[in-house]
C-alpha cells in the first residue's frame, strides 16, 4: 500500500483560496477544503489552530495576486493612472469573489494608507508624479481622491448584474480626475 500523501499549509491555502476565488469566502471551510485536497477534515484542522488563520493565509494570497493584477501594464498603457484604475475596474468584473473577499469583508479595515505606502505602488506613484508634474504629497492626495469613486464602481459591478461598458468608465474616471486635479490646483493657490 502506498504511502499516504503529506497535506501542507501551502496546499490547504492554495485549496482555500481557489474555493474563495471559485464560490466565494463563505464557502471557504474545512469541510470544502478537505473535500477540495481528497482528504478528511484532521489533516486541514491540524496545520492550522483556526479557520480565521487559514482566512488569513487566503487573504494575503488573495492581496497579492489583486496587487499585481493592478501592476499589469500592457505596452499601450501610456498612463500608468489610468491602467491602474481600469484593471482595478476589471478585477471587480473577472474576479468577483475575490474582490468581495478583499475589500467587502473586515479584513479591509482601514488599509487605504496602507495601499498608499505599498512599495509595489511606488514606481506608479512617481510615474503619475513625473507624468503630471506633482509632487509626491499631491500624488497621493490624487491617488486617495480617486480611489473612492472608482472603489464604488467596482463595487457596484462586483455585487450586481451592471453591465461593464470600459469606454463609460473611461470617461466617469476622465471627469473625477480632472475635478481632482482642479481642487489641488486650489489648495495650492489658497
Amino acid at each position: 500500500m502506498p504511502p499516504k500523501a503529506k497535506i501542507s499549509r501551502e496546499m490547504i491555502i492554495e485549496a482555500a483560496y481557489e474555493i474563495v476565488r471559485e464560490s466565494g469566502e463563505e464557502n471557504m471551510n474545512a469541510r470544502n477544503i478537505a473535500e477540495k485536497l481528497g482528504c478528511s477534515t484532521q489533516p486541514v484542522l491540524y496545520a492550522f489552530k483556526t479557520m480565521d488563520e487559514i482566512r488569513e493565509n487566503v487573504y494575503q494570497k488573495a492581496d497579492e495576486f489583486h496587487s499585481e493584477y493592478l501592476m499589469q501594464m500592457s505596452e499601450s498603457d501610456k498612463n500608468p493612472t489610468a491602467a491602474i484604475w481600469k484593471n482595478y475596474i476589471r478585477f471587480s468584473v473577472y474576479e468577483k469573489n475575490l474582490f468581495r473577499f478583499l475589500f467587502q469583508s473586515n479584513a479591509f479595515s482601514g488599509r487605504i494608507q496602507g495601499l498608499i505606502e505599498d512599495e509595489r505602488l511606488v514606481p506608479i506613484l512617481q510615474a503619475m508624479g513625473s507624468q503630471m508634474g506633482m509632487e509626491a504629497s499631491d500624488v497621493k492626495k490624487f491617488f486617495a481622491a480617486l480611489y473612492y469613486p472608482v472603489h464604488g464602481i467596482a463595487s457596484l459591478l462586483a455585487n450586481n448584474s451592471m453591465e461593464y461598458d470600459e469606454d463609460e468608465f473611461d470617461i466617469v474616471i476622465s471627469m473625477i480626475k480632472r475635478g481632482v486635479l482642479k481642487e489641488l490646483e486650489s489648495e495650492k493657490n489658497a
